[in-house]
Parts: C-alpha cells; structure tokens; sequence
C-alpha cells in the first residue's frame, strides 16, 4: 500500500468510495508540471487504473491553477529545481509514457475538475481526460503558437475531434484563451459550477459513474476508444467480442436481478 500523501508532495493521491483522486500541488508555481511532477502524475494514474478498487478518477488543482503548462526552467539557468529545460527538452522529453498518453490508454473513467487555469500542457491534460467539470474562474489557454511550440500533448489530435476542424483551427492557430462559459459554448466542457462547489459536483458524478457496473463502464469506455479509428463493422465486430465476457459476468447477473426486483444493484466487479 502507498504511504498517506503529504503537503510537500507534487501529487497527492488518495482513494475513498472507489474513487481515486489525484491533486497537482504545486500551488506556488501555479502547477507547471516539473520533471518530478511529470513522473509523478504517469505513476499514480496507472496506480489508479490497475487497482480493481478504483472504478473512477477525477484530476484536479491545488490552488488558483489547475496546470500552467510544463515548467520549463533550466535548473541551472534560473534555478527551477526539477524544472525542464528548453535546451534538452527536444532531445529527453519522451512523451510516449507522460500523463496524456496515460490517460488516452486508460480503462478508468475519468473526470477532471478545473479548478483554475490550464494553459498549454494543462489544457491538453484536461482535454485527454473522459469528462470535464470546470469552476467559473477556470480558462483554457491554448498558448502553444504564442510560445512558438505545438501542441505537443495530445491537442492537435483531441480537439479537432472534439470541436470539429474550423474551431479547432480558429483555436489552436490564434492561441487564443477561453473563460470557463466559453468552454462550456464550444464543448470543450460539460459543466460550468461555482467555485466553490467544484469539487462536490465532480465527486458526485465520479460516484454516480462507480454505482456502475465496473468491468461495463471500462469495457465501454475501451469500445469508444477503438470506435475513433475503426470502420462500423470491424467496431460492432469488436463490441460483441467484449460483450462475450460481460454475458458471464456476476455483475451482469446481479442487473438483471436489481431490475426485476425493482431495486438499486450492488455491482461487485466480478
């Protein structure tokens, strides 16, 4: 078992009622996701996706951002302990194990609570996660052109996907920022709250979606996944092969129970 989280941990984790929640608590730096954070955040994500406890994962923010982007100072060159510098970056940076591809590969539902502003790397670490719920004060600030980089996080596959090709151009080529009401007119959000009632409302939709049926809502979430690059045969294909397993599954058995009993399912994951 892991040790507690601590406040001097960049990534605090901790699992209740079959959720997992993942906090980035680098508030004095607004987030910026440093080396060590990087690794980090990869390690407790596939913490949470292989641990038969975990039925949903919300990310969020501690502090006024949610993720600022990758912190890239150079140690040497202005002191950002763990920071990642520009000049190595292009040649160390291996992004095929980093927060977004982890989450594009994962089984587990996930949610992401914007508590703040996410800028650059963070928008795109919030746009790889299942469901968005967003604070009133939160942004998107899809800066990469402004800095002379590309989204290098998943962005440019993700959003024209999301928001179709004309917004997503219009988006990413002016690197324009985004309120939170905005987000929510672009689809880029599910659900503008209060502030102050950020964590509440993600936290109950992770528990609505862990009432559920564990091995369908993964089972589903995969199908949705290969659905993205697959034609509408090889998917109905591949659907009934991962219907097959679920048809012998106690679950399965236990909805089919629940609902002839008129009565709420105690769903077990076997």
């Amino acid at each position: 078992m892991d040790p507690a989280p601590t406040e001097t941990q960049e990534v605090l984790y901790a699992v209740d009622e079959q959720i997992a929640v993942i906090t980035l608590n680098a508030p004095q730096r607004m987030n910026t996701i440093s080396r060590a954070m990087l690794d980090e955040l990869t390690r407790v994500l596939i913490l949470a996706n292989e641990d038969p406890s975990v039925r949903c994962v919300v990310l969020t923010g501690k502090g006024r951002a949610f993720c600022a982007g990758l912190d890239l100072r150079s140690k040497r060159g202005e002191g950002g302990e763990g920071g990642i510098s520009t000049a190595s970056s292009s040649t160390t940076l291996n992004l095929r194990n980093t927060p977004p591809t982890v989450l594009q590969a994962m089984d587990k539902p996930t949610v992401c609570a914007v508590n703040g502003g996410a800028a650059g790397y963070g928008m795109d670490t919030a746009l790889g996660c299942d469901i968005r719920i967003m604070a009133e004060s939160a942004k998107f600030a899809a800066a990469f052109v402004k800095r002379g980089v590309v989204p290098e996080s998943g962005g440019t596959w993700l959003l024209p996907r999301m928001i179709g090709w004309a917004k997503a151009s219009e988006l990413l080529f002016t690197g324009r920022t985004l309120s939170a009401r905005e987000c929510l007119d672009w689809g880029l959000t599910n659900l503008v709250v209060p502030d102050a009632e950020l964590m509440d409302r993600a936290l109950a939709l992770a528990r609505e979606i862990a009432a559920n049926a564990p091995l369908a809502v993964q089972a589903t979430k995969r199908m949705m996944r290969m659905g993205l690059n697959e034609n509408f045969s090889d998917h109905v294909h591949h659907v009934y092969l991962q219907l097959l397993p679920l048809f012998g599954t106690q679950d399965m058995a236990e909805g089919i129970q629940a609902f002839v009993e008129k009565r709420e399912p105690q769903f077990k994951g076997r």
